[in-house]
């Protein structure tokens, strides 16, 4: 890393969206810290391709959830300056139908897709402030706009982060900071292989396939640039023209 370069923070940068993006931007002269909750050896690997294409990456484990644990790696990692591109990405699913829905399932979504959006922004704002540029971006999903039988759950989770996007881009609007959400639909992966088989995403995707997550990759890296910065308080769907 050297001392000009910025540096990018991707929360579930172990996954197979999140690793997407984190080898993406690191094309872009980022440094990136690839974060994992339990997957440190995916993380680890992730930061190996990035190093061996040129770029500078690091890897760090720690529970979203967790607020104090959240807190004690981030002060660890402001040590060597601030997070100017932060990439909230970090996400869970336990899909049930509300009427027969757990309590654990309920919280444990709301607690990894909401609350750790805020154990993790929010320690990070004032040093991004300071230096007067930055890039905040929450990935949501079509769920939050659309809704989706079964994720009663995640769709609060998702819609919440939604309004917390376009609050916190007025909030850092006069510090050079946008704050954008992205809303995938259907992206190749193993939190979707397992539920959509083709003729079901024939007839929910007029696009007829799923996405890469290297497209979600490219609008992250898009947002996440200089050319982008009047840009802010959007919700961008990617999803195939599913909505």
């Amino acid at each position: 890393m050297t001392l000009k370069m910025k540096r990018a923070l991707v929360t579930g940068g172990s996954g197979d969206i999140g690793a997407a993006i984190c080898i993406e931007l690191a094309k872009t002269n980022l440094h990136i810290i690839v974060h994992a909750n339990s997957n440190v050896i995916k993380a680890n690997n992730v930061v190996d391709k990035i190093v061996a294409s040129g770029g500078s990456a690091e890897s760090v484990s720690f529970d979203v959830t967790d607020k104090d644990a959240s807190l004690k790696a981030l002060e660890k990692i402001l040590e060597d300056g601030p997070i100017q591109v932060l990439i909230n990405n970090a996400g869970t699913h336990q899909d049930a139908i509300l009427a027969g829905m757990k309590s654990e399932q309920w919280n444990q979504v709301i607690d990894v897709n909401l609350n750790g959006f805020f154990n993790i922004t929010q320690p990070l704002l004032l040093p991004m402030m300071q230096t007067r540029w930055g890039r905040i971006i929450n990935m949501s999903s079509i769920a939050g706009i659309m809704g989706n039988r079964g994720q009663a759950n995640y769709a609060a989770a998702k819609a919440g982060l939604i309004g917390a996007t376009k609050t916190l881009a007025i909030e850092v609007a006069s510090r050079g900071i946008t704050v954008n959400a992205i809303a995938p639909g259907i992206i190749q992966g193993s939190m979707t292989d397992e539920i959509f088989d083709k003729a079901k995403i024939k007839r929910l995707v007029p696009m007829n396939r799923t996405g890469k997550p290297e497209e979600v990759a490219s609008l992250v890296c898009f947002l996440a640039s200089d050319a982008a910065g009047y840009i802010s308080s959007q919700v961008i769907s990617i999803n195939g023209a599913m909505s």
